[in-house]
């Protein structure tokens, strides 16, 4: 699947985040005349005993302002634990038994305390060198990862008619300004001082007057604002959803239809909007149909035109022909669904005119914009874009990769690129699902058209309701959660950075309107960015710098909203501090993203020596630089202790790895993952987690919503971690593997499982019963938690020593050597070697 969304800012939109240099608000000196006007018993609020000669009272200001930042920087201790030298070919336990979190910035608590949450807004480095030449030094990259859209349980929400911004920058006003006195604030980014709005002087929280530092702008790092209008060029667009359905004799013998259908009915009334939404279908074999379903009609009418004929319909029809009111007309949209199925079910026409079906959505939803949902199964061969497979079947990733991947690109038509170009303009995403097919240009379709448009790609492989019937399972859930999330239209994301610092490239999906601003047709709460950045001119004069993203959006209901996230870091002279501040898995994404990209404009080999050159320059540098004495062995700062190791799991993921394993659509579906995943994803997906589970107890469990959950501790990815007597989970992200040994406890396999022995266990088992018994609420109490985890569903698959998917479960032991790959030991030797040259 994969889906498109725009949105076009006013000219006095977001243009440039940036932040000021100046952390928190002091008031030097402080006129007196301020009244305390809140109403009597107003909550939260003390008097200072400071007294005004006129008798007038101020409130107290926490003292975060510059001075303090820097008494309080100098008296912390630099924890020293992140940059303990760890001999990395001794130390062989460095994975920790619970989740890696993300490192700290040492700032001051009071500072930290308001910074942005990780999950949303995180850096590769938490301390940023003050010059390039320091960070060319350390041999990092410096970059940030963001999950700009994600789904929230708490989100501050702001209606006001003034929206408070820096006059020169247009930086939002947010925890790490600095005011100069009640009246003035200093930008953060580019440190111009501001007025502070009359409006602005009123805090609709404490209902006090003369409190601007305390109004919920200024107290969270991640809020919405309602936008006024100012920020619309023209009324919001109402939510419009286009569904396109290959329905060639290939893909109905799959039955995906069926269950799309199914699931679209039952989810119609869940879909995100209001009473202006609307919903349109296309279905298209050699030819392409459409729906009529206009008010006034008893049931819906097919026009069937050939691929030439596509656009003069088009020209001739109105939109509202085929694309109509949602829930005015829910009945004729229900007999539609219900009758689709079936319609086609007589078909021989092999055929498939994707090109032209693509053509025809975009035209069709060019006057509104919104949501295209595309599935399709096989190669389009009629029309335009039509292409040929000039590979077999089954090719693998050999050393001849890089030739087919080139002879894929040379066959492409003219129409793909354009189309893809021509989306965001028009406001349109396009989600692609790809069901069954053996070997589809998903490099061509999917780079281009979703990824130019901030769609994604769902990829199912081998689909077919009877032969493969845990797929079907896994397209409900997902199609569930795809259709009912939320989602934003005429979306455009900017992000802003301290003056010094400068961003000069983009991962994700989406099309770059300008140097810093993305243009996102839809945006939703699943999709992942990456940046990389540089520090363009000596942030000597800076203690902290600071950065900002702001996505400017419609939501389902025609609000225009504006989500701001800021993060404020800490500047660093030495070297040993730059190592300290390193995020290890931040470095991995952004460096996951880099070789994407690497491999797409050169070459695989070129990528994976990337990843490795990235290890190797940075633990030398550490070693000849920071190391104040030399010692044997492979050195790494306790902050980098993992990057070894999750540069060789980068190696072993389908995206780059070699071998015979990895055939090419599963390496562009997972480098499409790649650069979608927000990190948390991507990084189960690199390096999955492995617990023993026959042996769950309540001790350090979690209690949610009156459930226990089991907190195993998490195992190294070796076989030398795993027992014939236990029972072991593998979460590996997308795909979940319950490993049982042989000689496992019969009390686990009769209580857990259902079965009476081993030999009992099913080969194709894909479900655990749910028994009372404790073992059984336990276990399926902890997969659960994990499932609910993540946006996708992951298929459990429950192997013996002798099942075919044992290799599969083998393949993640990260730290085992393969047939095309190192072992984490060998690959530490040719790390120590490359560094001791």
């Amino acid at each position: 699947m994969s889906f498109l969304l725009l949105a076009t800012p006013h000219p006095s939109a977001p243009a440039n985040l940036k932040m000021n240099r100046n952390v928190g608000y002091s008031y030097p000196a402080l006129p007196p005349g301020y009244q305390n006007t809140s109403p009597p018993g107003a909550p939260g609020v003390q008097a200072s005993a400071l007294q005004y000669p006129d008798g007038s009272k101020h409130f107290h200001q926490p003292p975060l302002g510059t001075n303090h930042l820097n008494a309080s920087m100098g008296s912390l201790s630099l924890q020293q634990e992140g940059l303990r030298p760890v001999n990395l070919l001794q130390e062989r336990n460095i994975l920790p038994t619970t989740l890696l979190q993300a490192p700290v910035p040492n700032l001051h608590e009071d500072i930290q305390k308001l910074n942005c949450n990780p999950e949303l807004f995180r850096c590769t480095l938490t301390n940023i060198p003050q010059t390039q030449a320091l960070l060319n030094k350390a041999k990092l990259p410096l970059g940030l990862l963001l999950h700009p859209f994600k789904d929230l349980s708490q989100l501050p929400v702001v209606t006001s008619s003034t929206i408070v911004r820096c006059r020169s920058c247009r930086t939002y006003i947010n925890p790490f300004v600095s005011f100069l006195d009640q009246r003035r604030w200093k930008c953060n980014l580019c440190y111009r001082v501001n007025d502070v709005p009359e409006e602005f002087m009123y805090n609709p929280v404490t209902r006090v007057y003369g409190e601007p530092h305390k109004r919920p702008e200024v107290q969270n790092a991640t809020i919405e604002f309602m936008a006024p209008s100012e920020y619309m060029l023209r009324p919001p667009q109402p939510p419009v959803y286009l569904f396109v359905f290959d329905v060639s004799h290939n893909a109905i013998e799959t039955g995906y239809l069926n269950t799309v259908c199914k699931t679209l009915l039952d989810n119609l009334d869940l879909l995100p909007g209001n009473t202006r939404t609307k919903i349109g279908f296309i279905t298209f074999d050699s030819t392409i149909h459409f729906y009529s379903l206009q008010e006034g009609l008893s049931q819906p009418q097919m026009l069937i035109v050939s691929d030439i004929e596509v656009i003069n319909l088009i020209k001739k029809k109105t939109p509202e022909t085929f694309v109509l009111i949602l829930f005015s007309n829910l009945q004729l949209i229900q007999d539609l669904l219900k009758s689709l199925p079936q319609m086609f079910t007589k078909s021989l026409e092999t055929q498939s005119a994707l090109g032209p079906a693509l053509q025809a959505a975009f035209k069709l939803m060019s006057p509104t914009g919104g949501r295209i949902s595309v599935f399709q199964t096989q190669l389009p061969s009629v029309g335009m874009g039509a292409l040929k497979s000039r590979e077999e079947p089954n090719q693998r990733a050999t050393a001849k990769v890089r030739k087919a991947e080139k002879v894929k690109r040379t066959g492409s038509p003219v129409l793909y690129i354009p189309m893809a170009l021509e989306l965001p303009v028009f406001k349109d995403v396009t989600e692609l699902v790809s069901l069954k097919i053996r070997f589809i240009y998903l490099l061509l379709i999917s780079c281009c058209i979703s990824r130019y448009s901030a769609g994604s790609v769902y990829y199912y492989q081998s689909y077919h309701h009877k032969h493969n019937p845990v797929q079907v399972e896994k397209l409900q859930k997902e199609l569930k959660r795809y259709l009912t999330r939320k989602i934003g239209f005429e979306a455009v994301m900017r992000i802003r950075c301290t003056k010094g610092l400068s961003i000069h490239t983009f991962h994700g999906n989406f099309f770059v309107r300008s140097t810093d601003l993305l243009s996102l047709p839809n945006v939703n709460p699943d999709a992942g960015y990456a940046v990389q950045m540089s520090v363009e001119e000596s942030l000597t004069d800076m203690q902290v710098v600071s950065f900002q993203s702001a996505l400017l959006y419609t939501s389902s209901k025609g609000e225009r909203r504006i989500r701001v996230h800021t993060m404020c870091l800490p500047v660093v002279t030495a070297l040993s501090d730059v190592y300290l501040g390193a995020d290890v898995q931040a470095i991995t994404g952004l460096l996951a993203n880099m070789a994407v990209d690497r491999s797409v404009s050169a070459t695989l080999s070129d990528a994976r020596d990337a990843l490795v050159n990235a290890v190797i320059d940075s633990l030398s540098a550490y070693r000849s630089s920071v190391l104040s004495i030399q010692q044997p062995g492979l050195m790494a700062p306790s902050s980098l202790r993992l990057f070894p190791l999750y540069v060789l799991a980068l190696l072993k993921q389908k995206a780059f790895q070699t071998g015979m394993n990895a055939r090419l659509d599963e390496r562009i579906f997972s480098m499409c993952q790649v650069k979608n995943q927000p990190l948390v994803y991507l990084m189960l997906m690199t390096h999955p987690s492995l617990y023993r589970v026959d042996n769950l107890t309540d001790e350090g469990a979690l209690n949610i919503n009156d459930r226990t959950i089991p907190q195993p501790p998490i195992l190294q990815l070796s076989v030398e971690k795993l027992s014939r007597e236990g029972a072991y989970l593998m979460d590996a992200g997308s795909v979940m593997f319950l490993w049982i040994g042989k000689s496992c406890g019969q009390s686990f396999i009769s209580q857990v499982l259902g079965v009476p022995n081993y030999g009992s266990i099913p080969q194709n088992m894909t479900h655990l019963p749910e028994l009372e018994t404790a073992e059984s609420i336990r276990t399926v109490a902890f997969i659960s938690w994990l499932r609910e985890q993540r946006p996708f569903f992951p298929i459990l698959y429950v192997i013996k020593d002798d099942s075919p998917l044992k290799s599969s479960f083998l393949q993640n032991m990260i730290e085992d050597r393969t047939e095309s790959a190192l072992s984490y030991y060998e690959f530490l030797l040719h790390i120590q070697q490359q560094v001791n040259k």
